[in-house]
């Protein structure tokens, strides 16, 4: 589908930061203890304002997305991102596993989540992120009847935006396809993400190399720019990830490698959704 780019551009960048501090350690994890914890305090107090320098030093705009409980315990890092011209998304209460709620607890909880948006952001969020990139039954309807324009959770496309579809599962015979969602989709991938490439949970993951990492998200940008038309190259990172030394040098090494190209723009993932159309 079409991507109406600025003249002169031929992809479009976007960098996207879970600013989860505490909540991935409560939710998702399950480990709320003081140690887990100090490392979203890490990346409230130390992660945040690197990142919000190093985008400043090159003039890039980002996408943050926020669940509702790191909103209203660190403000004061809302107040700088918002300073800094930058988007804030949906990301969830406290960034709980939506496929494992029921129905009516998913609908609470992203009610909470939008009061408390509307309390620190001053508005609604256009976008939505899955807390766990995954969806419930009731997720597509729940971002449809909530009004959310777009959605970056879902893995069907690489470098393209699309409408995603329910689906019937049938185990014995073909998947049925329903209508297309009034949101779209701006895809993610994991392979761009710095969490899992080298987050370290004890028991959970092994601690990864970050120049495997930015290898790889140097590979895939070669790829979208040389071969794709109109791409749109998402990056998800975590200030309590990538604002680690080592990680935001890389991180610069790659913006910087990025802006020998002068036709890439950078961009907000609503001001993507709005550069698209079916």
């Amino acid at each position: 589908m079409p991507l109406q780019l600025p003249t002169g551009k031929t992809m479009a960048v976007a960098l996207t930061f879970d600013f989860d501090a505490h909540s991935p350690w409560m939710g998702s994890v399950g480990r709320p203890s003081l140690s887990y914890l100090s490392r979203g305090d890490f990346g409230a107090q130390e992660g945040v304002p690197r990142i919000l320098r190093t985008l400043a030093d090159r003039g890039l705009p980002a996408t943050w997305a926020v669940p509702g409980h790191d909103l209203v315990t660190f403000p004061d890092k809302i107040a700088d991102i918002l300073s800094a011209g930058h988007e804030i998304c949906a990301h969830g209460c406290y960034h709980e596993n939506i496929s494992l709620l029921p129905a009516d607890e998913e609908r609470r909880l992203l009610e909470i989540s939008l009061r408390q948006h509307e309390q620190v952001v001053g508005h609604r969020p256009r976008g939505y992120r899955s807390p766990a990139w995954d969806f419930s039954e009731v997720t597509m309807d729940l971002l449809e009847e909530f009004g959310f324009d777009w959605d970056s959770s879902l893995m069907g496309r690489e470098f393209e935006l699309y409408r995603p579809q329910r689906v019937e599962v049938h185990y014995e015979s073909a998947s049925v396809f329903g209508a297309p969602a009034r949101f779209v989709e701006i895809p993610v991938s994991w392979y761009l993400d710095d969490f899992p490439a080298v987050e370290y949970i004890a028991g959970v993951s092994p601690l990864g190399t970050h120049r495997d990492m930015i290898d790889r998200w140097k590979t895939i940008f070669d790829f979208a720019h040389d071969r794709v038309d109109d791409a749109v190259y998402v990056l998800t990172m975590h200030p309590q990830t990538i604002g680690r030394s080592h990680h935001l040098l890389g991180l610069e090494e790659l913006l910087d490698r990025m802006a020998g190209h002068d036709d890439i723009w950078y961009a907000t993932l609503s001001e993507i959704a709005d550069a698209w159309s079916d």
